[in-house]
């Protein structure tokens, strides 16, 4: 064994020794001090009896294969060379400890952790092997952890040690490869070694990280050898049952004894081990079943008829199964459980068992919630927790939601409870995906950028969120949706609602590249496919995970579905697909006015005018008549944004009355009927319905909703749970030219005012309030709130509105009906009881009423509304569900 003093003499020059750090089978480390550019390294000297078989000049040679490895979970080689008979090599001091180490200590580690140590170890390898380059000597002593995080060290010593040595290193009494972790072929001495190697030794040391103990072990190292040769391991799942399939049928493979049975790459196997649509059980796990299944055989059986069962037995575990049929049907659900329209598609567990989608709150069913439907159940269980929730993702193992609602992403498990907050973004998300089950993609507005949407990743359990960076060209980006097996995503980079184009960002390289021009919707296939909309169509294309790009030709998939929105599909990682067929889905709606009498009848507004594009439910669009009538001010989401436009009624023009980025919506007339006023995304402005002069600010701050009193002498506003104006949910106000911010006027703790209206004279304010368990409306004196409080609504109501005289109140009642109470002024006002003027079709109810109102009345009695042109009565968006949807991807594009 060397000795320091000598070492440190021949060293003395370019390193400080200060301890030794520990022995392994070739070499011995030590702790020492890199002289020439100040910095603690490990420098490891091979043994003399190695060292003298070898020699100096070939090792030397043969070990700069290696120095040009860069990768972030292999550690680097910093120097090589000789000294004084010292063959020696020098890379990084990681102040950590080994996967020996925390195995020691830990025994077994979670699921996850174990599966993201290994997917990165197989990283590094896969870099590599690459680069042509074998390391021949995974085990736990030789990955080190750097804040938690695998470092792979001696990457290619081994091969040095091997090519240097030639056929003498019988010669050393040692041998490359830990007996523990060796792959068969190295147990036998194979003069080829591939890559394949690399895959069984990690492979060994995932299972080892989940079940305890390695695959095979044994007394002597003999005897580990013969059983890594002649026995096949147990699945882990016989000793961990909470092993998720894909994770134990990918060490399986892994763990094949022939190097042509095992993934073709390391990378392969990192995909395998995050894709739960991976179920293939290969000989490991099949041959150990059969043998259990044997053994169990009643013992007084002949050996005979044993020996026969087990071989029948290994044939049917082996013997190719039939692939299951495709399988599509619409999805029926109770009237009481039905799908809330406007909302992005149902979204399937990632084993199909159950899907999660939006439906009402039982009772109260303009208000919605999450509802989950297992396969195996007729109808469907309301989530306890869920009310108001808007975009959903499910974890990778099934167990968790990840949700937005009153603009923080929260996180909670599928069977609902207490949700924890793990983000709170400057607006509500605009679509949330689980990367892996340690990290959530979501979208939100950024401080620098308040008119856009971009996307950032959190840690499920909560902390600083990162921004990625994605915003292009004034093009908000949206919708992330993952990528199986890859620190990678799919996202809509869109200048509109119409107007999208379907991305891909690479986490490790931080950059992103365009995929599809004209599409709303992109989702990957763990079947290795590229789902995406082009013209209402959905196509499909072969997908290549590694690199990031579409292979060959896409076709259509199912020439009957007609996709009109982003958010109207989404596939489990089985392959059971969940798609809204026709109308929309969470994003946009193609809508036309129409006047709309008190008996019911519609009428289109002006056919010349044509449909407009809309968004929908959680939209912060809308619109409202001037004081006299003749006009309506509308917010509208167009290819060229956001902003508000101003139609002369009843055959006039559609002009456009403010043209920037900040984001203007739900519009409200000026007293004079000159001038609008609304919110944008930072502010609440003021301009001229015709677009001439330029916008003034008259207020700081995020808000949901405002409106001038009819004097012109207050201005009204409803804060929301996103607003940066204190008070969550509740109306503030402020005097014109008097105060400088707005105050409470209805504020609570635990409830919510919104909705506020004027009566025509301004002495009377309308709102809605849950305070009562359901919306309710209240009328109180103006501005002298606290005075008197009567209820309007009997049974729940929301979108209230005055008639033009004020002598009528209109609202929503929860069964879509639109009911009108007659109002009398006095000291106390006096209501008469509610009445039904005419159901409200679905068609008109592709808007927003659970904060604001979102129609408005005329002068002559009419209301004027939107209709959907998605979402007529028996014309709404149906939920197609498809079991196996990947045999039909595989059929249409075999690989």
């Amino acid at each position: 064994m060397p000795t320091p003093e000598r070492l440190q003499a021949a060293l003395a020059d370019r390193y400080r020794i200060e301890r030794e750090l520990g022995a392994g089978g070739m070499a011995n480390v030590y702790l020492a001090e890199d002289l020439k550019h100040g910095r603690k390294v490990a420098l490891k000297v091979l043994k003399p009896e190695l060292a003298a078989v070898l020699g100096a000049e070939r090792f030397v040679v043969e070990i700069k294969t290696t120095a040009a490895l860069q990768h972030p979970h292999i550690l680097p080689l910093f120097d090589s060379g000789t000294a004084d008979g010292f063959l020696f090599y020098v890379m990084p001091f990681i102040d950590g400890e080994t996967l020996r180490d925390k195995l020691n200590r830990e025994t077994q580690f979670s699921v996850d952790e174990a599966v993201r140590i290994t997917r990165e170890i197989a990283e590094a390898l896969h870099y590599a092997h690459a680069h042509g380059v074998i390391h021949r000597d995974i085990k736990p002593e030789n990955i080190l952890l750097a804040n938690g995080r695998p470092m792979v060290a001696d990457f290619g010593i081994a091969l040095a040690v091997s090519a240097a040595a030639g056929g003498r290193m019988t010669e050393t009494g040692l041998s490359l490869g830990t007996p523990h972790y060796m792959s068969p072929e190295q147990a036998t001495a194979e003069k080829e070694i591939t890559g394949r190697s690399d895959v069984y030794s990690l492979a060994s040391v995932c299972y080892e990280m989940l079940t305890g103990n390695p695959p095979h072990v044994g007394s002597s190292a003999q005897q580990i050898i013969m059983r890594i040769i002649t026995e096949q391991p147990e699945p882990v799942t016989l000793h961990r049952k909470t092993v998720p399939p894909h994770v134990a049928a990918a060490v399986a493979k892994a763990l094949e004894k022939l190097p042509a049975d095992r993934f073709e790459s390391a990378e392969k196997f990192a995909e395998a081990l995050a894709n739960p649509a991976f179920t293939t059980m290969t000989g490991v796990g099949a041959q150990a079943m059969a043998a259990r299944a044997a053994a169990r055989a009643p013992l007084l059986a002949a050996s005979v008829i044993a020996a026969v069962a087990t071989v029948a037995a290994v044939f049917l575990a082996l013997r190719p199964q039939p692939e299951q049929p495709v399988t599509r049907f619409q999805l029926a659900l109770p009237d009481s459980q039905m799908l809330v329209p406007g909302y992005p598609a149902p979204v399937p567990a990632p084993d199909g068992s159950f899907l999660v989608y939006h439906g009402p709150v039982p009772g109260n069913p303009a208000v919605p919630q999450l509802w989950i439907k297992r396969r195996d159940q007729a109808t469907a269980d309301p989530i306890p927790g869920s009310v108001g929730a808007g975009y959903i993702a499910i974890s990778p193992d099934g167990r968790r939601l990840a949700f937005d609602n009153s603009g923080r992403v929260r996180i909670m498990p599928v069977t609902g409870g207490a949700s924890v907050v793990v983000a709170e973004p400057t607006a509500l998300p605009f679509g949330i995906a689980w990367l892996d089950n340690e990290r959530v993609l979501y979208t939100a507005a950024p401080a620098d950028n308040p008119s856009l949407m971009e996307i950032f990743l959190v840690p499920a359990s909560g902390g600083e969120s990162r921004r990625l960076g994605l915003l292009r060209e004034g093009r908000a980006a949206v919708l992330p949706s993952p990528i199986a097996g890859r620190d990678a995503f799919l996202f809509l980079s869109c200048a509109s609602v119409i107007d999208c184009d379907l991305h891909v960002f690479d986490l490790r390289t931080d950059s992103a590249k365009a995929l599809v021009s004209g599409s709303l919707l992109g989702v990957h296939a763990a079947s290795g496919h590229l789902l995406f909309e082009r013209g209402g169509a959905l196509l499909a294309v072969r997908f290549d995970a590694s690199s990031l790009e579409m292979r060959g030709d896409p076709v259509q998939l199912f020439s009957t579905l007609s996709i009109q929105a982003p958010g109207s599909a989404s596939i489990g990682a089985d392959g059971t697909m969940i798609a809204m067929n026709g109308g929309s889905a969470g994003f946009g709606s193609t809508q036309e006015f129409v006047w709309v009498d008190r008996n019911g009848r519609q009428e289109q507004v002006d056919p010349a005018m044509g449909p407009l594009r809309m968004t929908v439910t959680g939209s912060n669009h809308g619109w409202s008549l001037s004081p006299d009538g003749s006009r309506v001010a509308i917010g509208l989401a167009t290819a060229s944004g956001d902003d508000i436009w101003v139609k002369q009624l009843p055959r006039g023009p559609l002009t456009r009355a403010t043209i920037d980025a900040a984001g203007e919506f739900r519009p409200r007339w000026m007293p004079d009927g000159k001038s609008l006023v609304f919110p944008t995304v930072t502010d609440v402005r003021v301009r001229r319905a015709d677009g001439t002069g330029r916008d003034s600010v008259i207020l700081r701050g995020q808000l949901n909703e405002v409106r001038m009193s009819p004097d012109g002498k207050w201005l009204l506003a409803r804060g929301g749970a996103a607003s940066s104006v204190d008070g969550g949910r509740d109306i503030l106000a402020m005097r014109i030219g008097v105060d400088t911010a707005l105050r409470p006027l209805l504020a609570t703790q635990q409830y919510d005012e919104t909705a506020p209206s004027l009566s025509p004279d301004g002495n009377w304010l309308l709102y809605q309030s849950n305070e009562s368990g359901r919306r309710e409306l209240f009328v109180r004196p103006f501005p002298d709130v606290d005075r008197v409080r009567v209820q309007v609504s009997l049974g729940g109501g929301e979108a209230p509105l005055w008639s033009r005289n004020g002598r009528e109140i209109f609202f929503l009642s929860l069964d879509r009906q639109m009911m009108a109470v007659d109002f009398t002024a006095g000291t106390t006002p006096v209501v008469s009881e509610p009445r039904a003027l005419f159901p409200v079709p679905r068609e008109l109810l592709a808007v927003e009423t659970a904060f604001y109102t979102p129609w408005d009345v005329a002068p002559d009695g009419r209301f004027l509304m939107t209709r959907s042109l998605g979402l007529r009565e028996g014309d709404a968006p149906v939920p197609i569900v498809t079991y196996n949807l990947f045999a039909e991807l595989r059929r249409l594009l075999p690989r």
